[in-house]
């Protein structure tokens, strides 16, 4: 089973390494697929290029078995809805296994998604929790739940698609925003990604002038 986690990775961190390295070990996945995104759908856009997040996720995964980076998105115009990610890439694997990783959040407001159902058709949706967590109470997302769910991750890797997961992960009190509110200030950001893309940012001069914001990107 291949796990595709998409973002805009505006620094790629420790917290969506750790998250990744979690659900890899942890779940016997054969790959983890990194897909940067293009244009941001749910969130603000990238503060950098495609060719600079690229980069930074290229370098971030460099040397990690079962680790790669899907370029997809960014060589697409218009927006990068997971719907027409997830049918190009099932259009060269067949009915290969495939599960997206998302986080509480954005598993809270799926059904707003753009076309959920079939993104389910392509693909489980393996939710990273955090212990103690609470879900929406909406009625059609407990109906789908009561639907799709698995206990078990067994069945997510004998059907190509279709069922939800919920599995706790390493959360690390990282974020995007904070490294570049971080760098915009002047202080250092050591430990809180690889050592490679923290010299791509100070190399390009990235987040020099990034705007502050109140809001605390997830690791996703």
């Amino acid at each position: 089973m291949i796990g595709i986690f998409g973002g805009t990775f505006d620094p790629i961190h420790y917290g969506h390494l750790r998250i990744a390295l979690d659900i890899k070990e942890r779940l016997g996945l054969s790959e983890i697929r990194f897909v940067p995104l293009n244009n941001a759908v749910h969130r603000e856009q990238p503060q950098t290029t495609a060719a600079q997040r690229l980069a930074m996720v290229q370098a971030a995964t460099e040397g990690q078995p079962g680790f790669s980076v899907d370029k997809r998105e960014l060589n697409r115009d218009g927006r990068s809805y997971t719907v027409d990610t997830l049918t190009s890439i099932r259009h060269e694997l067949g009915d290969h296994p495939l599960c997206l990783l998302l986080g509480s959040d954005a598993f809270n407001g799926f059904l707003r998604w753009h076309r959920p159902m079939d993104i389910l058709k392509q693909a489980h949706l393996m939710v990273l929790a955090r212990p103690g967590e609470i879900y929406s109470d909406d009625p059609q997302l407990q109906a789908l739940l009561k639907e799709r769910h698995s206990p078990e991750i067994a069945p997510l890797h004998q059907q190509p698609g279709g069922l939800i997961y919920f599995q706790t992960v390493t959360q690390l009190d990282i974020s995007s925003t904070r490294i570049r509110q971080s760098v915009a200030n002047g202080e250092s950001v050591s430990y809180l990604l690889p050592l490679k893309v923290e010299a791509l940012i100070k190399q390009e001069g990235l987040y020099k002038n990034s705007v502050s914001s109140s809001k605390t990107e997830p690791a996703s």
